[in-house]
């Protein structure tokens, strides 16, 4: 049975704190783009990612030392009183810069430590867990396409304060059905060892294990050359050539086909996940490859809800396989490699993307980018240790029984 108390309970906890940072870069862009412009987005933005960055190996650490429930029921106070802030500056007046700047670092480094966790709390809750994995990324993915129109609409309407207040009150939603958790069965983390040891435990776990660090090996490439290079050169060339609105019709597209792609993979069970991922994930190249050839807008629509519904099903396949694989005591710290090791190169291909297009084209970056979609594929189904990981079904958690 999937639908237990506690996995209701975490269930809306991951959607709603997915529509808030859905809705996070929305309001960063509207409400601090229009007192601070292009500048000031970008430098809120930054404090949020390097603090993120530079803290989720030691978020991965502690949770996995006092358990993931606890750090991501801080983590979730602390980013509703981070975004309380900014929102009750926004009532007051014209907030400061540095009071922004402030503030996402805070939320940033919490986030950290929220992240790792996410993927060690699925066993706790749910015995199924592809199925618990496809039916998150489902909610998830419609929490994604609704977060930004629903931010859109707060600013249009009632403006910056009362939509920071609603991205803070997510967290309090998160953080009341976390706590809400009846848990039981287990295991006492160790605690013996320094923070230090136990993040070199985790590196020693992550490398040993080929078929993890082959995959994010490939992620870092995709940072720099695929992922990277897509949003900020791609927004520009839709933009461009067919208006504001195609762009916003491709992110729908895309989050529409994150949920197909989710359905999807709550009806299959590859007895080899990994290498039924990879194959879905040649369809990820399709949306670089139409902007880069001008496509039509029926085909780019078409092109962006291929590339939703891969990565939707790639990403089930994926979470399912870590948390299956890898000993529950090293789960978070291995969670918070990947994140590192997928995330890391972002920053540096989305700061490469323009400079590159500008002595070259946009076009060819972004056709070189779905050249490199389908190589990683390639790269992923020849490494033994992706393509024959087996899917092995998980020991059911432990529930408290209402008293």
């Amino acid at each position: 049975m999937l639908w237990t108390g506690n996995f209701t309970r975490y269930f809306v906890a991951r959607t709603v704190s997915v529509f808030g940072d859905a809705m996070l870069i929305v309001a960063s862009a509207l409400a601090v783009g229009h007192l601070y412009g292009a500048t000031g987005v970008g430098l809120v933005l930054a404090a949020f990612s390097i603090p993120f960055l530079a803290s989720i190996l030691f978020g991965g650490v502690f949770a996995d030392r006092i358990g993931a429930r606890p750090l991501m029921l801080g983590a979730d106070i602390v980013r509703f009183v981070a975004q309380g802030t900014v929102a009750a500056s926004f009532f007051a007046g014209t907030p400061a810069l540095w009071l922004l700047l402030v503030c996402s670092a805070v939320h940033g480094a919490s986030s950290a430590a929220f992240q790792p966790g996410v993927n060690g709390m699925v066993p706790l809750v749910a015995t199924d867990l592809h199925r618990a994995n496809a039916t998150i990324k489902v909610s998830q993915s419609i929490a994604q396409l609704l977060g930004p129109a629903t931010a859109g609409i707060v600013f249009g309407f009632l403006g910056a304060g009362p939509l920071y207040a609603t991205d803070a009150a997510t967290f309090a939603v998160s953080a009341a059905c976390l706590a809400a958790l009846r848990l039981g069965g287990l295991p006492r983390p160790e605690t013996s060892s320094s923070p230090l040891r136990d993040l070199a435990a985790g590196w020693h776990e992550f490398r040993s294990r080929t078929w993890i660090w082959s995959v994010i090996l490939v992620w870092v490439v995709y940072g720099v050359l695929l992922f990277g290079p897509l949003i900020p050169l791609g927004s520009v060339l839709i933009s461009g050539r067919l208006g504001a609105a195609a762009y916003g019709w491709t992110e729908s597209g895309l989050a529409a086909g994150a949920i197909i792609g989710g359905l999807i993979a709550l009806r299959l069970r590859p007895r080899h996940p990994l290498a039924a991922g990879a194959v879905a994930m040649f369809g990820y190249g399709l949306l670089p490859l139409a902007i880069a050839v001008h496509a039509p807008l029926a085909l780019l629509l078409a092109a962006a809800s291929v590339n939703g519904a891969a990565w939707s099903f790639w990403s089930v396949m994926w979470q399912t396989s870590v948390q299956t694989h890898i000993p529950p005591a090293m789960l978070n710290r291995i969670t918070s490699y990947e994140v590192f090791g997928s995330d890391g190169s972002l920053p540096i291909g989305q700061a490469l993307a323009g400079p590159v297009a500008g002595l070259l084209s946009a076009e060819a970056v972004l056709g070189f980018s779905a050249g490199v979609s389908a190589l990683g594929c390639v790269a992923l189904l020849l490494i033994p240790a992706v393509r024959a990981l087996q899917r092995i079904e998980p020991r059911e958690p432990a529930e408290i029984p209402a008293r």
